[in-house]
């Protein structure tokens, strides 16, 4: 128990340096942020892409955990605001794993798959939030749509508005609020 508990904070303490800084961390400072010797780190991963690995790992099932679906059966408006509300959060919680994953997927076939599962949940989000309205398109037109918002509400874009732009949290809700519903088609009347 007491070695998982060591890989638990390893993996704790890369995701807590990403947060800090954009550079990726070394096995000397996550042994360090951790409490344990690099030999600690490389008794419980055989390397350091092993360690991304389960830190992708933990990421997503902490992210699919705080992301519950909520109001997906409400109103339009009441189901936009939502799925930005999480969305956001998720955004601003995992933007630097996000961007160690993708600078670092090089040739894994393990964080490719990673990225591909995240983006894989994110549309499904999306499909269950925007179902009435998605219903009403053409398969072309509807694929087309999901493609869109998914861009839209893209961690980068997130960034964006964030570091970039300058934006507080609510004011990038109020953009991405505002552009998914000029993205989706009218609400069935039901």
């Amino acid at each position: 128990m007491r070695s998982a508990r060591t890989k638990q904070l390893i993996i704790e303490a890369y995701l807590a340096l990403l947060r800090e800084s954009p550079q990726i961390p070394t096995a000397a400072t996550i042994a360090e942020r951790a409490g344990y010797s690099v030999r600690s780190v490389f008794e419980r991963f055989p390397d350091l892409h092993a360690l991304r690995v389960a830190a992708t790992d933990y990421a997503f099932t902490q992210g699919t955990a705080q992301a519950v679906a909520r109001d997906f059966s409400g109103d339009r408006y009441t189901r936009v605001k939502s799925h930005v509300e999480t969305r956001s959060w998720i955004c601003e919680q995992w933007l630097p794993l996000w961007r160690a994953l993708n600078a670092n997927q090089g040739d894994s076939n393990e964080l490719k798959s990673r990225i591909n599962l995240i983006r894989q949940a994110i549309l499904k989000r999306i499909e269950l939030m925007y179902d009435p309205e998605l219903s009403t398109l053409n398969e072309t037109a509807r694929r087309q749509t999901l493609i869109a918002i998914e861009s839209l509400i893209d961690f980068e874009s997130w960034a964006r508005m964030r570091d970039f732009g300058g934006m507080s949290i609510e004011e990038a809700r109020e953009v991405w609020v505002m552009s998914i519903d000029r993205l989706l088609p009218p609400t069935p009347v039901s």
